[in-house]
């Protein structure tokens, strides 16, 4: 017997067709959640509540927005002889030894953009000068300082890197803005773009960096790369008696990955490498038939996953800081019932109840892992960036505004490649670590996007200064266009999330909607996704846009329940014993810094989490148990 569905009135006209093709659960699943979007409600709702929202959001987008490129080509291969991570993201899917490896396609989370707008459809240029151009540094107050400013760079150089093709593409200021911009042309690499062998996406885009948590941003992407950064003694990675990273004869740092790198950046690499040694050393006592081969696998196995639980339940709820997403990360890694409980009887309880981490085998909702297209596009957050490094003294007694005294503002443009490496070795770890808790990290709005990137020297994937220089913000409206990334109505759509009709919908603010006008007109869907980010309305407490917080809804989880070294090997026999220990006692990045630098955050952080502004107030005590609690 056939049944046959009329749609609700409530369901956005734009969004019929796809709700028409879902299963009758799954279209159930729908429209509580399009109810919930149609009156903005589910920030609003107590965190229960509010995770039960977030909970079928993103089983519609595991079944709707995983969308695999190319074709499967790899092996079975023994799991009992692959229990590390292996050099190149080889042998970490169960039974195919290339999922997720250097070199394999983006995947997307829908289909490449059907505009029929051009390349230069408006001109990058224009948009960048008349949309992104920083007129006013805007910070982000308290909510995030520079060293979780670093940190996005640091987990995207652990992720991806779209490979580049042979051919250059030269882009010309148009002559109504060529005047206010600091390059009137400049050439770059075309994104290398290949056959899949796949009837539905044609074409895809190779990844030059291992899309799993396994901290190649500090071991390299590759046996050359991991070769580079090893001292093949003790299991240890090479580092200087400064605590710094070591450098190479042109001055480039000896580190995973060494692109478009910066003194920021190469801090938290030292950091995770003295995480690294220090690993080394205790695994060593406690296991001293370990040679240097098992102690450097077991190292990394364990600080890959001290990067990843920091990222998950530190890092996260604080670019997105609300009880309910706090709640979400926490549910993430160890389940409604919590650590004590998960610490004591281990992960019986299923993904809800225990986590994510340590499920009894991977799961990639029938679309082998990788990263995707979309997750790239969202996570282009320049106007983090600022246009100084401010050093504070710490030498000095004087407490200004429960801050440090300013010693030095340096220009950012210093603090960048070989430059900045020099600069970094004057300043000392500690104070350069000091100093960027103590500054905010700039906003992600329009108008804020560094001067500098607008004329910056970009570096290969060896960190060698490249010969052309780049409009960064400009760059970053092309990439998007070249790559097929919906604009930002067709995102907001294929997301299942309510298009904007008018430029009111995105934004109150009278300016922003005028300047859009100008340069898009009155058409909305011409309206490039960075743009849309950049200037949608935020949830109160977040950082970043609610669009690009679905994509990273998705791909939090995906990154721990498709990794077998976050799943069915995430225990003590794979980890050790101590090492599981190691990574089960760490919770946030201050657990980190405080095991290297034992007086740092009690001496000079007042807040609750080393990504907050560290002379900020800590967080409030509560008194109601998280998932008991009201809305933010």
């Amino acid at each position: 017997m056939a049944f046959s569905f009329s749609l609700p009135a409530f369901v956005h006209p734009q969004l019929q067709h796809v709700v028409a093709k879902m299963s009758v659960f799954d279209r159930i699943v729908f429209y509580v959640v399009h109810l919930v979007d149609r009156f903005d409600l589910w920030h609003r709702l107590p965190v229960l509540l509010g995770l039960a929202y977030l909970g079928l959001r993103r089983h519609l987008h595991q079944r709707y927005n995983l969308l695999h490129v190319g074709k499967v080509n790899g092996k079975k291969y023994d799991t009992e002889e692959f229990t590390y991570r292996t050099a190149d993201g080889t042998c970490n899917h169960p039974v195919d030894h290339l999922v997720g490896s250097q070199g394999t396609f983006f995947g997307r989370n829908m289909p490449p953009s059907t505009s029929s707008y051009g390349l230069l459809e408006p001109h990058p240029v224009t948009v960048a000068t008349k949309l992104f151009e920083r007129r006013k540094y805007t910070d982000c107050g308290c909510q995030f300082n520079m060293i979780a400013c670093a940190w996005v760079q640091f987990m995207i150089h652990d992720w991806n890197d779209h490979m580049e093709d042979t051919k250059q593409v030269e882009l010309r200021a148009p002559q109504d803005v060529a005047t206010g911009c600091p390059l009137k042309s400049f050439k770059f690499l075309k994104t290398k773009k290949l056959p899949t062998g796949s009837p539905d996406l044609k074409f895809g885009h190779l990844n030059s960096r291992t899309p799993w948590w396994d901290g190649s941003v500090i071991y390299g992407n590759n046996e050359e790369g991991m070769v580079r950064v090893r001292t093949f003694k003790d299991g240890k990675l090479s580092v200087s008696g400064d605590g710094l990273l070591e450098h190479d004869d042109k001055g480039i740092p000896i580190a995973g990955d060494v692109r478009n790198h910066w003194a920021g950046y190469s801090l938290l690499q030292a950091l995770f490498v003295k995480e690294h040694n220090a690993i080394c050393a205790m695994l060593k006592e406690q296991y001293p038939e370990f040679d240097d081969e098992k102690l450097y696998r077991h190292a990394r196995l364990i600080t890959s996953a001290v990067i990843a639980k920091i990222h998950t339940i530190d890092f996260s709820i604080e670019i997105v800081k609300t009880d309910t997403v706090k709640a979400g990360t926490r549910v993430n890694w160890y389940g409604f019932l919590g650590k004590k409980i998960k610490d004591k009887l281990g992960p019986k309880f299923g993904p809800i109840l225990s986590g994510l981490v340590g499920l009894k085998r991977p799961r990639d909702h029938g679309t082998p892992y990788s990263l995707t297209e979309e997750f790239v596009s969202v996570y282009r957050i320049h106007s983090l960036l600022p246009e100084t490094n401010v050093l504070r003294d710490l030498k000095s007694t004087i407490s200004e505004e429960k801050s440090l005294p300013i010693q030095e503002e340096i220009p950012m443009r210093q603090m960048i490649g070989k430059e900045g490496e020099k600069n970094l070795s004057k300043i000392s770890m500690e104070q350069m670590l000091v100093s960027m808790g103590h500054q905010s990290s700039g906003a992600a709005t329009l108008w804020n996007y560094p001067s500098w990137m607008r004329n910056l020297v970009p570096h290969d994937i060896d960190g060698d200064d490249r010969p052309d220089l780049v409009d960064m913000a400009a760059l970053d409206i092309y990439r998007d266009r070249e790559r097929g990334i919906p604009r930002y109505n067709e995102f907001r759509r294929n997301l299942l999330m309510v298009p904007i009709s008018k430029w009111e919908d995105l934004t109150d603010d009278e300016e922003i909607i005028d300047a859009l006008q100008e340069v898009y007109g009155d058409d909305t869907e011409k309206l490039d996704l960075q743009v849309g980010l950049h200037a949608e309305k935020k949830i109160k407490g977040f950082a970043i846009s609610e669009t690009a917080f679905n994509i990273f809804l998705l791909i939090a989880s995906r990154r721990l329940e498709a990794d077998r070294f976050f799943t069915t090997d995430f225990n003590s026999r794979t980890y050790t014993e101590k090492g599981f220990e190691w990574v089960n006692k760490t919770e946030t990045l201050k657990d980190v810094i405080d095991r290297h630098f034992p007086e740092m955050t009690a001496k000079y952080m007042r807040c609750t989490s080393a990504f907050s502004l560290w002379s900020s107030d800590p967080d409030p005590k509560h008194y109601l148990p998280l998932y008991l609690r009201p809305a933010t």
